[in-house]
């Protein structure tokens, strides 16, 4: 039987032990990989995965946000948010403000160097996007996230029984 990519890839000499092993190892892959290069882009400008995903994040929303919406839809979860937002505001990227109603509640708010640094990036970024994908056909980037999407809600699934349990 001759190796398929993946096998050669990781020098394994014998066959994965299902087809459900071997294409979850072929997602971890890819990410890890995808990963390597989205981070080293990042790290040029200063910043790490997440922390251009806070900056994405506010800009697409258009005004401050209470750092847990943040929280909530990041790609990637982040255990300390508070570090991450730290840094951040370190680096001039976004200003805190604590609530006036609620002092629990801090927003979070794109500063212009903010929204310069993710201007700059827009082009670059895009340009990744199509170099690890784009020569997939519309047909396929289609399919490939509608069976990405499956998988993760196979994982929301399989949380919420152990939720119930």
């Amino acid at each position: 039987m001759t190796p398929n990519q993946l096998q050669h890839e990781l020098k394994k000499k014998h066959p994965f032990e299902s087809l459900e092993q071997e294409a979850t190892l072929n997602i971890v892959r890819t990410n890890d990989q995808f990963q390597n290069r989205f981070g080293r882009l990042f790290r040029e400008h200063g910043l790490t995965s997440s922390q251009y995903n806070v900056l994405r994040i506010l800009r697409g929303e258009g005004r401050p946000m209470p750092c847990l919406d943040i929280a909530e839809r990041m790609v990637q979860v982040v255990p300390a948010m508070t570090g991450l937002v730290d840094r951040l505001e370190k680096q001039g990227l976004v200003r805190r403000d604590r609530c006036t109603e609620d002092r629990r509640v801090i927003f979070i708010e794109l500063t212009e160097k903010g929204a310069e640094l993710l201007q700059r990036l827009d082009e670059p970024v895009m340009e990744l996007h199509r170099t690890l994908v784009g020569h997939l056909s519309q047909a396929e980037l289609k399919e490939l996230s509608r069976l990405l999407e499956k998988c993760r809600q196979s994982v929301r699934s399989a949380d919420c029984v152990r939720s119930a349990e």
